[in-house]
């Protein structure tokens, strides 16, 4: 039995993770629940699960609360269920960079920590390795392109690999140029053509912005240079990734479009659980398969989040909090597509890169940027900065 914490269960990868222990009653016990503030929700969900612990981080719990579970409140609650001693797997699935603290305790706490939280990665990589070699921690990713390279790299000395490649949907803009990208708005944006996602996430797949998090989370969990990882544009979202070898050999891991695969792999890793719920391959019907570059000339976002990951120390933090702003800014439509570009691009060079010794250093950098952007918006015609945080929680679900 696979003792669980689901932090953000209430977002879709949350809530796919309860769909797979749904499908495995012998495999998966809930041990503690975690959302930020949808409070109906989670009380619903331990109703059902009949978790020991659960913790709403903002607001209040419901007045009455059927089982026998203990509910708590505040980020301090939330680190203490990414540390209980009855956990094997902390599954982190919330969204931004708040769930870096989480990743950190759950490691230094020696636990597998099934990670859909890339932004603990990219902004505080360093640290989340350090944790991980001090408490014995597991970290395996449960973002589809990271599931796939670990995939690949089953049994392989990680020396014989030459390069990764990484896949991209390209968004709802693909083939766009930069003037026509000027009149797009939210709307259009959030219309992904392949996955159905939130919010935050949707925009950073149209802005390419969640590939280049994705290269950066690579060099993390791979430990390649970013010479060595690269990224196309995929738009049928079949290849998840690639995996170039020394000696020329090419492995990819191929599959229709589901976040409940990766996530059942991160939970059983390395051991495969049957599961009849999910789609069986169909070349034919996947088929075609096509492949185009990515175009870092209309997609700004994806080369500055790869030139900060090259800079390294502090600049990733700042690319992925500026991010944040930008999204919020052009969802409001207080700023254009390219717009989250500038703002972005402004505080990069506004806030200035240190290395990465201790959490502070991260939120000292995430502040900053965040006030950076905000004065990068309000310079911007008609425009008021709002600075509020992103979504709460990662939601990644397929549309096909």
């Amino acid at each position: 039995m696979i003792r669980l914490a689901i932090l953000g269960s209430t977002g879709s990868i949350g809530r796919s993770t309860l769909e797979v222990v749904r499908r495995h009653p012998g495999r998966f016990e809930v041990v503690a629940l975690a959302a930020r503030r949808s409070a109906a929700a989670l009380a619903e969900q331990a109703h059902t699960f009949s978790p020991r612990a659960v913790v709403l981080v903002d607001g209040e719990a419901p007045a009455e609360v059927e089982g026998g579970a203990r509910w708590g409140r505040g980020s301090d609650a939330l680190i203490e269920l990414a540390r209980r001693d009855d956990v094997d797997v902390v599954v982190n699935a919330i969204v931004g960079a708040a769930g870096l603290e989480a990743t950190l305790a759950a490691l230094e706490a020696g636990k597998r920590l099934a990670l859909a939280n890339k932004e603990s990665l990219v902004a505080g990589g360093p640290l989340v390795r350090r944790a991980a070699e001090a408490g014995g921690g597991e970290l395996v990713p449960v973002d589809s392109e990271h599931s796939a390279i670990l995939q690949c790299l089953a049994g392989c000395d990680r020396g014989s690999v030459r390069r990764l490649v990484l896949t991209a949907s390209g968004g709802p803009f693909r083939g766009w140029d930069q003037g026509r990208l000027a009149a797009a708005t939210p709307r259009a944006a959030l219309r992904h053509p392949t996955w159905d996602m939130g919010a935050k996430i949707t925009i950073d797949s149209a802005t390419l912005a969640n590939k280049a998090l994705e290269v950066i989370e690579a060099h993390y969990l791979y430990g390649l240079d970013y010479d060595r990882i690269e990224a196309v544009v995929h738009p049928q979202s079949v290849v998840h990734s690639f995996v170039e070898f020394v000696d020329g050999s090419v492995l990819a891991q191929l599959g229709f479009p589901t976040m409940e695969l990766p996530i059942l792999y991160a939970l059983t890793h390395p051991e495969r659980l049957p599961d009849e719920a999910l789609r069986t391959f169909d070349p034919v019907r996947a088929s075609p398969l096509t492949f185009e570059p990515i175009d870092s000339g209309a997609f700004r976002l994806f080369a500055l989040g790869v030139e900060a990951g090259r800079r390294g120390g502090t600049a990733t933090a700042v690319y992925n909090a500026a991010n944040e702003i930008a999204v919020r800014a052009f969802l409001e439509e207080r700023i254009t597509f390219p717009g989250m570009a500038d703002v972005v691009e402004a505080a990069l060079t506004a806030v200035a890169v240190r290395n990465v010794e201790s959490l502070d250093d991260v939120l000292r950098a995430d502040r900053e940027a965040r006030e950076a952007a905000r004065r990068a918006v309000e310079s911007r015609p008609g425009a008021e900065a709002d600075g509020r945080p992103a979504a709460e929680h990662s939601t990644h679900r397929p549309t096909t």
